[in-house]
């Protein structure tokens, strides 16, 4: 990734933090809790840590010493991530990060050896299905459970509702599935192939709901998000182009006057806590 792609997606994932914190499913965190109680320092590891958003959120919701090691492609989002961690537990126990530029669909059970928990935030739908399945079995066979937050799973409501929602969400989803370089990616299919294959390999996995529910304290974020939805689905569908323009500039135009409201359905899996 350039530099300015990098800043790019970096403030792309500032502006969602605050919405991604709102939306997880945080009733995850008890059987997290009662998994790690009593076993000395807990280790952590993040794949697809970017900016660091899930080592914030968490960590202060965990109470012991806690070692965050943080893996992603991106030197410059990796870098971000350990300066911005939070350096002190819910208990006021220290929390100490690394960081690890790694593919993390390559790790093995032997590189999350002593892993107390594996965590990673908005990834799934950007892997395939044979990555889905290395990430699960490095998971499973190390023994440490897995709580996998915020992955697409297609469903967009806008309100109010316009004949095209249901055009542009469609060609996005199409989108999220394509084919990249050999690799074709998962999608709003990734969260049910996740947990599929957990169970295949014998292990348990809670499923719940992560929405979005943005209104009109998030008018920046529902601006951002729709550009990229729009221009997601005109890509995929070069014919929604014409149609879409107006539709885009109507839905901003909703949004910075406070009428649009927008829910982005999400699933958050833990597997292998109970």
């Amino acid at each position: 990734m350039s530099a300015e792609a990098s800043r790019t997606f970096a403030d792309w994932l500032r502006l969602r933090e605050p919405a991604d914190a709102a939306a997880r499913a945080s009733e995850l965190l008890e059987p997290v809790r009662r998994r790690l109680a009593g076993g000395g320092r807990t280790v952590i590891h993040d794949f697809g840590s970017g900016t660091g958003s899930m080592g914030r959120w968490l960590a202060p919701r965990l109470a012991g010493p806690q070692h965050w090691i943080m893996y992603d492609r991106d030197a410059d989002l990796l870098e971000r991530a350990a300066a911005d961690m939070v350096d002190t537990a819910a208990d006021g126990a220290p929390v100490t990060v690394e960081t690890r530029r790694r593919d993390i669909t390559r790790l093995t059970p032997a590189d999350l050896d002593g892993a107390s928990l594996v965590t990673a935030s908005a990834l799934l739908d950007m892997l395939t299905a044979d990555e889905i399945e290395r990430v699960v079995a490095a998971c499973a066979g190390a023994g440490c459970p897995a709580l996998l937050m915020i992955s697409v799973i297609g469903r967009v409501q806008l309100t109010p509702a316009d004949p095209l929602d249901a055009e542009i969400a469609a060609a996005f989803n199409d989108h999220q599935r394509r084919t990249v370089d050999g690799r074709t990616l998962l999608g709003p299919d990734a969260a049910d192939a996740c947990a599929a294959a957990f169970t295949r390999h014998g292990v348990d996995v809670d499923v719940r709901s992560s929405p979005w529910r943005l209104g009109p304290e998030q008018a920046d974020l529902i601006a951002e998000w729709l550009t990229g939805w729009v221009d997601a689905a005109c890509e995929q569908r070069p014919e929604l182009a014409g149609p879409a323009a107006p539709y885009a500039r109507r839905r901003r135009a909703e949004a910075a006057a406070g009428r649009l409201r927008v829910v982005v359905d999400h699933h958050d899996l833990l597997a292998g806590a109970g």
